[in-house]
Order: structure tokens, then C-alpha cells, then sequence
């Protein structure tokens, strides 16, 4: 067993284990997080003992809930050179989970957001709980999805993808299954019970413990969805969600209105290019839009009123969408 501050790896019969460790940060990733999890998975690559690789986030709060965003706005504010070295290692992490060459299996019980959907999505398989909430909450911060959500998002069913990035609003674990995010859905209560039959049987066991989902909440909105998320532009989608009557279409434009106006603009320009780009090429585009998107003022504001001094009162620049100037969100592309 290798044990540091909040990474602990080990190999279980069969398997490899990552547990992230942090669980009064919600397992949040923090730069030393992500450089123990690339070195253990380089290690296990050629470990003819280690068949799989396993991932589960300590606590029953938590899968991953992202990235430790304190650190990057702090960077932003004083040296971006932190905020570009835990990009880097981080999308590099991404990428290596996306192209590992033995099965690779996420455990997700809690929370799984942002960096913590780049720890499982991009992976082979992904079991979510019933107690599981994916989400994509970034615009909230006046930033976009990254982690190669530019990527995934895109290839969700229909307009899906762009309901979420936009919004920002989660998903529970059934219904991440129905949307592609998750591969297998197992109760909380059996969990435990499959961790242990992973590591004597490997990836053998998830047929066992996959049980039948639950009806996809949103089926009965997913043409209103396609219809409303396609349009061109975000006023468009605004104007297509006010003209829908449903309490689904009321609570997007709620979380439409408490997020960054500008981020609406830049992430949808940002899901749409990448429909036409492969992983890598997505990863290398979300680091050079981090630059830009956060030396808007929008995100050290956004990051001080949700996680910072927590009033949730950020003061967007512009506060509207209606002034946002088109040629601004251009240059930042």
C-alpha cells in the first residue's frame, strides 16, 4: 500500500485501487491528487499482476467534486503559472484515463462534478448509485466544462449535453446511465459488496450487480430539449425556453439567470466547435479558453461569491445576457 495526505493506492487480487482521499473537500483535486494518480496508473500499465483499475472517493458524500478552484482563482489573481501546470497534468490525466489499455472502472456514489467527471467519465466503465449527482456546474463560476467536457457533452443524446453544460443542473445516477455519463447503475447498498468482487473477478462482476434502471426523468422532455438547446444562440434559447410551458423549462431558466451571462456564450460556442474535435485536440482548445475565459472578470468573481465568502451574490460583468458583446466572446477564441 502506498498512502499519502489524500491519495491511497494499493492492488486488491485482481485490481488496482485509487482511493481519493479527501473527503471533507468533497475528494476535491488538488495538484499533488492528480500526480499520484498518473504515477500509480503509469506503474500499473506493464503490472502483469493488476488485471483492472478501480477509483472510488472516500466517504459516502462524494465521488470527485472537482477541481480545488480556491487554488486557480489565487492563481489568477497572483501567478497563472500554478493554474497552467494543474491544467496540464490534469488534462494529461484526462487523456490517460480515456486511452488506458486495461479497464479502468469508476465507483461513483455522491457527488461527481467537473474534475471529478474527467476522473470517470473518460474511463471504460462507470457505476453510479442511486445517491450519485453528475454535473457540469461551471458556468456558475463564470468558467465553461472542461476536462474534455467540451468532448463529452457534445456526444450526449440529442441537445442533452448542452442543457447540462449550460445549466449547470445534475443528473442522479439512473439518469446518468440513461444519458451515456455512467455504464452500470448499482444501489449504494450493494456497492461494497462489488467493490470486493471486482477485485477477485474483474470487470466480470459489473454484469452481476447492474441492476434495471429507473425510468429516465427527463424522456418526457427530451424533444422539448433538443428543440429549445439547438437553437443558435443564447438568446435564442432563452426565447424557446420562455415560449415552453413546463416546470422542467421554468428550472433552466432559473439556472440560466444565476449563472455567468458570458459563459453562456463562451460555453456554448465551446460545446458546439467541439462536436468536430477528438479528445486530444478538445483538451489542447479548453487550455488555451482557460486563459482567456479566466482573465475575464467573471470567474475570480464567480469563484469569490460560491466558494470563497459563499454569498452567492456574484456581480457579473455584463449582469445580463442582452449585453453581452458578441465580439468579446470572438476574441477569446
Amino acid at each position: 500500500m502506498t498512502t499519502e495526505d489524500t491519495v491511497i493506492t494499493r492492488r486488491d487480487g485482481r485490481v488496482g485501487r485509487i482511493l481519493l482521499n479527501r473527503p471533507r473537500a468533497l475528494n476535491a483535486l488538488d495538484l499533488d491528487m492528480i500526480r499520484a494518480c498518473a504515477a500509480i496508473l503509469e506503474t500499473w500499465k506493464t503490472d502483469p499482476h493488476v488485471d483492472a483499475v478501480v477509483i472510488e472517493g472516500a466517504g459516502d458524500r462524494a465521488f470527485c467534486a472537482g477541481g480545488d478552484i480556491r487554488v486557480l482563482r489565487d492563481s489568477q489573481l497572483h501567478d497563472r503559472s500554478i493554474a497552467d501546470q494543474f491544467f496540464t497534468e490534469e488534462y494529461a490525466l484526462n487523456l490517460t484515463i480515456a486511452t488506458y489499455p486495461k479497464p479502468y472502472i469508476a465507483l461513483i456514489d455522491g457527488i461527481c462534478m467537473g474534475g471529478g467527471i474527467g476522473m470517470s467519465v473518460h474511463g471504460h466503465y462507470r457505476v453510479a448509485t442511486e445517491h450519485a449527482g453528475f454535473g457540469m456546474p461551471e458556468t456558475i463560476i463564470g468558467f465553461f466544462p472542461d476536462i474534455g467536457g467540451t468532448f463529452i457533452l457534445p456526444r450526449l443524446p440529442g441537445e442533452l449535453g448542452t442543457y447540462l453544460g449550460l445549466t449547470g443542473l445534475r443528473v442522479n445516477g439512473a439518469d446518468a446511465v440513461h444519458a451515456g455519463l455512467a455504464t452500470h447503475y448499482t444501489p449504494r447498498a450493494r456497492l461494497p459488496e462489488l467493490s470486493a468482487a471486482l477485485a477477485q473477478d474483474g470487470i466480470a462482476a459489473l454484469a452481476a450487480f447492474n441492476e434495471p434502471l429507473p425510468a429516465f426523468s427527463l424522456a418526457a422532455h427530451r424533444a422539448a430539449i433538443d428543440h429549445c438547446f439547438s437553437a443558435p444562440d443564447v438568446p435564442a434559447i432563452v426565447a424557446r425556453l420562455i415560449a415552453e410551458d413546463g416546470a422542467w423549462a421554468k428550472d433552466a431558466l432559473k439556472a440560466l439567470g444565476h449563472v455567468s451571462p458570458s459563459a453562456l456564450f463562451w460555453t456554448l460556442r465551446a460545446l458546439r466547435r467541439g462536436r468536430d474535435l477528438t479528445l486530444q485536440d478538445a483538451l489542447s482548445a479548453e487550455f488555451a479558453l482557460t486563459k482567456t475565459t479566466m482573465a475575464h472578470p467573471d470567474f475570480v468573481e464567480g469563484v469569490r461569491a460560491m466558494v470563497v465568502d459563499k454569498d452567492r451574490k456574484p456581480q457579473w460583468q455584463p449582469h445580463s445576457i442582452d449585453l453581452v458583446d458578441p465580439a468579446t466572446i470572438d476574441a477569446l477564441f
